[in-house]
């Protein structure tokens, strides 16, 4: 059987032919050098030159990560810092042909996480039409330590945002490459959830990547600029002093003086498995942001949210965005009881749960103050039961409003099309869990397609269809699918889908005023 061959700016790469063998697929192609020695805590280089054709049928290692985590990613494949590699899945006819690109950013909150997890296989997603992208970036503090020494290297005062910078040169290769394989340089689209939604939105305020991409999606955490959950989830950034402290401490702890020691040690002993949350960051509660994430440097991320979109600085790009039912501290019924019972533990970057009476009475009081009262009157509860469902109830109304309050910001200084979603499809326990929509789109659910309901194809179906659709026009609507309404500022309405296609309202307007006034009087990031 033939295998299909495709040129590189740093030489040809030979693929294999998927389950489908009208589909191929390209692993493990260096998209930038391996950052060691020297080169690590460095802005990546574009990869070296190889003689010959490049075997391209395995996938490369994974990027440093705790060994823990790293098994959870039910991902075979070794470990090293020479990770930088990316897998693309087309099913181009010709060469002639230029096909939309999706490149896709896998969460994990900037520690964990692997381009060639099985969820994102692209081999469903290229038989409809699109280029697939996945690729590596660096994690934890080799991906995001910021210090003085190293912003000094620096010739533009910067540190912390080496796995941001690699998503750039990963978008760079794609420009660069992606027609080679069928793609079309002109009509690409980056999409990540969680911390790789994170890193879309990041990418998007970036100038440096202004003009790598024409389309974006964030499945989960667009949030408004006055949205204490913006300062914990994945869309979460330090400021220079904190970080370079931060690292400083990092440091001395790792028993290194300077980063050219640190530079010499082995990666093992930076990848010790401890992920110290921020404590620096009011919240508003419990929750807290994880300790190594991106930087607002004055470079990659050169103004904050509320500066950025105020003066419209971003890149003006096509943009769909949303949340799940199941997120931010909303939770199914059918965990409330095993929530309750198990042991409470504050991870890096996630929402707090309340699942009893006094759990959400005390965090009203510290979150809201003087306006707890009102928050307890809009979602009140007498019992365990009933504070959980309310509490619940609230953290869909924020995420709701908070995302429709950033599409005001975000659409008040661009042309592109914006349209925002609420994902409400339960399935098992777990509900409309954070990152459950993921299987829909990619098509490859645990267990496989023939675990699903004929309502868990259709749904798949019609959420594949409008992915593929916005990729390929910037527009999820298409042909025999539900109306999907671009987002207005006046409209006040989300679409939901899932369990249903059509708008939903927001929040009902009383809740609305109150989270409204709330906001004002938080400070805009």
């Amino acid at each position: 059987m033939h295998r299909p061959i495709a040129d590189t700016e740093a030489g040809p790469v030979q693929g294999v032919l998927c389950r489908d063998r009208t589909v191929s697929v390209f692993r493990g192609i260096p998209y930038a050098a391996a950052p060691v020695g020297g080169l690590r805590w460095r802005p990546p280089e574009p990869p070296h030159r190889w003689e010959g054709v490049r075997q391209a049928d395995r996938f490369g290692p994974m990027c440093p990560q705790a060994p823990t985590e790293a098994a959870a990613t039910g991902v075979d494949v070794p470990m090293s810092e020479d990770c930088l590699s990316l897998n693309i899945w087309t099913g181009t006819p010709s060469l002639d042909e230029r096909r939309p690109v999706l490149v896709w950013i896998y969460g994990g909150g900037f520690r964990e996480g692997t381009g060639e997890h099985p969820r994102y296989d692209g081999e469903n997603l290229a038989r409809q039409g699109t280029v697939v992208v996945t690729f590596n970036y660096r994690l934890g503090a080799l991906g995001f330590l910021a210090a003085p020494e190293l912003s000094e290297e620096s010739e533009h005062g910067s540190s912390g945002n080496y796995g941001l910078l690699d998503c750039v040169a990963a978008l760079r290769w794609v420009r660069d490459n992606i027609e080679h394989f069928g793609g079309d340089p002109n009509r690409v689209t980056i999409a990540g959830q969680s911390a790789g939604a994170g890193l879309v939105n990041f990418a998007a305020m970036s100038p440096l990547a202004r003009g790598l991409f024409h389309r974006a999606i964030a499945q989960s955490h667009a949030r408004y600029s006055r949205d204490p959950e913006l300062r914990y989830l994945s869309t979460s950034y330090r400021l220079p002093a904190d970080a370079e402290s931060a690292g400083t401490r990092y440091i001395r702890e790792h028993g290194a003086r300077t980063i050219r020691e640190l530079r010499a040690m082995d990666w093992h002993k930076l990848i010790d498995g401890n992920h110290p949350v921020d404590p620096g960051v009011d919240t508003g509660g419990a929750a807290a942001p994880p300790l190594l994430r991106p930087v607002l440097d004055g470079w990659v991320i050169p103004t904050g949210y509320d500066e950025t979109y105020t003066k419209g600085l971003q890149n003006d790009v096509d943009y769909l965005t949303g949340n799940n039912l199941d997120e931010s501290g909303a939770v199914p019924g059918s965990l409330v009881a095993a929530l309750r019972s198990g042991r409470r533990t504050i991870r890096p970057g996630s929402p707090p749960v309340h699942v009893t009476l006094e759990q959400h009475r005390a965090a009203a009081h510290r979150k809201f103050g003087p306006l707890a009262e009102e928050f307890l009157r809009l979602y009140p509860a007498a019992t365990d039961d009933e504070a959980a469902h309310a509490s619940s109830m609230a953290a869909r109304d924020n995420s709701r409003l908070s995302t429709h309050l950033w599409g005001e910001d975000w659409s008040r200084h661009t042309t592109g099309r914006l349209h925002t979603y609420f994902w409400t499809h339960r399935s098992g326990m777990r509900g409309a869990s954070h990152g459950s929509e993921i299987d829909y789109i990619f098509g490859n659910p645990e267990g496989g397609t023939a675990t699903w309901t004929d309502e868990d194809h259709e749904i798949a179906r019609t959420l594949s269809a409008y992915w593929t659709n916005f990729i390929a026009t910037g527009d999820p609507n298409g042909d025999g699918l539900p109306h999907w309404p671009a987002f207005r500022p006046d409209a006040d309405s989300v679409m939901e889908i899932g369990a249903d296609f059509r708008p939903l309202p927001v929040a009902d307007p009383e809740r609305t005023d109150f989270w409204l006034r709330f906001f004002r009087t938080q400070q805009a990031w």
